[in-house]
């Protein structure tokens, strides 16, 4: 490997297909299984710190009463461009950077100076659709033994060397060419990787889309699971045949449950999106719109609950599944359901989630898949109630009935509940979920099948207000006991990053006009915050090194503020550049009157 000073480090290292290492990390720890399943506590090797997806951190030096003393610690600006959707990992002093077009790096956690980098070589693709989503990768690394894992665009499984970012093998998990690629990052624990298949919607994924089981040493797969199920015994698709199934990405990173062995993982829309061009009749087309419960040695689908049965529009149900244990009694004037089986006072090990860009939350038992109870977060006109064990009853009054027949859908589309995790406190049983409320025009068009592009076929329209607001961004904090909202934050701007929950009761989120700031966990109240360079996309985090805590955050512009923008004009729009990581702390003085 040649070495090279960091002042040397120039455009055309950067853009190198290959390691390039500036500094070897002779003393890396590796991390060990049992770390991943409970990190150090200024640990964060995950893409949600840990593998229930919660997105807390215990740390507690920066608490309510000092974080308005936080100061800027270090910057670094950032080669790749895109569209920002990166989670930043530290284990062991060191930060690593997923970016899109398949570039790593990794840099000293405490001053920002870069170690080593890598980027992957990727094909030249045809269409557009390639090139879109190696512009908008999300949370696209995990950390395992003295790996950093890595997928691709083009739909491969990468493992490199922790300390010097050497590629040690890669697998095609599967075919590019037909249109596959992945998006989010792996999972890795138990000695496995498990990976979610992106892409489903063009035109030579037709009946499959895939998670995957990897060995984390070799890259050998275990098992696959064809997230649309088998074509051959499966009538939810109103008999359509397996070439005319589109959809089923499992686009976000799942969660693990290590007492049961089990993976819970959100799946997509089906494809093409309004049924009277699917031909799939009133089926529901599983396993789409999801959540699965899959053994995590076989890949045998355990359970499914479907959040939105034969989705017409789009509105998909694929983002992240926090794991928690709760109480469970929910309020009957709150929640939208409640599941007459609930046992007032009984521990529940629960999945409380937003699923999908409507915006309702769900709360499922883990062991069964049954839905204990549910409430929308902002305005949605798409779920028309629930069937008295707990099905989702779909509005069929907004499926068109004929090409160019025009509906308009509230909560969701472009704007509702997207990438931007939510994450929850144990301080406060409480989900803390990034949403936008609006409502938008969709109308079908017809389906024109072009190598390598999207069959989704539909037109976008007019994007509006939901009836009764004057504003877009939200944040809700839900008590996941009873779904009573402890407090909603209102504002113009989206809310365009994802959450973070600390030990010192704070929340952590940023906004598509460049704001990142801090919010009491127990009433919302804004404590801090700074204007950074551009819209925050990224996913904030925190770690600790050497006793002293920092807050990271990445910033670049994120695919829901042109929406957003349109129904505030006065608020100026954002560079489409500016991609950085920002990291604070409190001066050392500062920091010694909190707890490490």
């Amino acid at each position: 490997m040649k070495i090279h000073s960091l002042l040397a480090v120039s455009a055309a290292v950067m853009f190198a297909c290959a390691a390039q290492a500036q500094v070897k990390i002779d003393d890396y720890k590796p991390i060990s299984n049992e770390q991943i399943l409970k990190p150090a506590d200024g640990d964060w090797p995950s893409w949600r710190r840990t593998i229930d997806n919660q997105g807390y951190s215990p740390l507690n030096q920066v608490n309510k009463k000092n974080v308005k003393q936080l100061d800027l610690a270090w910057a670094w600006s950032m080669p790749i461009g895109g569209l920002q959707e990166t989670a930043p990992l530290v284990h062991d002093g060191i930060m690593f950077l997923g970016m899109n077009r398949a570039h790593v790096q990794a840099l000293d956690a405490t001053t920002g100076d870069l170690i080593w980098e890598y980027t992957q070589s990727l094909p030249k693709f045809t269409g557009g659709y390639h090139d879109a989503q190696a512009n908008r990768q999300r949370n696209s690394l995990a950390l395992y033994e003295d790996k950093v894992y890595l997928t691709t665009p083009d739909a491969k499984l990468v493992a490199l060397e922790a300390k010097t970012g050497k590629k040690l093998w890669e697998v095609q998990v599967n075919e590019w060419e037909k249109g596959y690629s992945f998006t989010a990052g792996p999972l890795v624990v138990d000695g496995k990787v498990f990976t979610g298949t992106s892409g489903c919607s063009i035109t030579g994924t037709a009946g499959g889309c895939y998670i995957t089981a990897h060995d984390a040493a070799t890259g050998k797969e275990l098992w696959r699971l064809n997230t649309i199920g088998d074509p051959a015994v499966d009538d939810s698709w109103g008999g359509l045949a397996k070439e005319n199934r589109w959809g089923g990405s499992p686009w976000i990173t799942g969660s693990y449950d290590p007492k049961r062995k089990m993976l819970f993982w959100g799946v997509g829309m089906p494809i093409p999106y309004p049924s009277v061009l699917r031909g799939s009749g009133d089926g529901d087309a599983l396993y789409t719109s999801s959540t699965l419960a899959i053994d995590a040695e076989t890949g045998k689908v355990k359970w499914h609950y479907q959040h939105m049965p034969n989705d017409d529009w789009d509105l998909d149900s694929p983002f992240e599944r926090v794991l928690v244990e709760s109480q469970i009694a929910p309020s009957k004037g709150e929640v939208a359901y409640m599941s007459k089986d609930v046992e007032p006072g009984k521990k529940y090990d629960v999945i409380a989630s937003v699923p999908g860009k409507y915006g309702t939350a769900f709360v499922l038992d883990r062991d069964t898949g049954k839905l204990l109870w549910a409430r929308d977060t902002v305005y949605q006109n798409v779920i028309k109630g629930f069937t008295e064990d707990g099905k989702v009853i779909t509005n069929t009054d907004l499926k068109a009935k004929s090409i160019d027949e025009t509906v308009k859908v509230c909560g969701g589309r472009d704007l509702g509940k997207l990438w931007m995790a939510s994450a929850y406190s144990p301080l406060t049983n409480a989900l803390y979920v990034p949403v936008s409320s609006s409502c938008k025009e969709l109308t079908p068009k017809p389906i024109e099948l072009r190598t390598g592009e999207s069959v989704g076929a539909q037109a976008s329209g007019a994007v509006s207000f939901a009836p009764g607001e004057d504003s877009v961004g939200r944040v809700y904090a839900v008590d996941v006991k009873t779904g009573k909202f402890l407090w909603v934050q209102k504002q113009k701007p989206i809310f365009s990053s994802g959450v973070l929950t600390t030990g010192g009761g704070l929340v952590f989120t940023g906004d598509s006009m460049r704001e990142f700031a801090a919010y009491d966990q127990n009433n919302g109240d804004k404590l801090w915050s700074i204007r950074l360079n551009t819209s925050v996309g990224g996913f904030p985090m925190t770690y600790s090194v050497n006793g002293k805590q920092y807050v990271a955050v990445v910033t670049g512009p994120n695919a829901q503020t042109p929406p957003a923008a349109i129904l505030s004009p006065e608020l100026k729009n954002v560079v489409d550049s500016g991609h950085s990581v920002f990291v604070f702390a409190l001066d050392d003085v500062k920091a010694g009157n909190g707890k490490k």
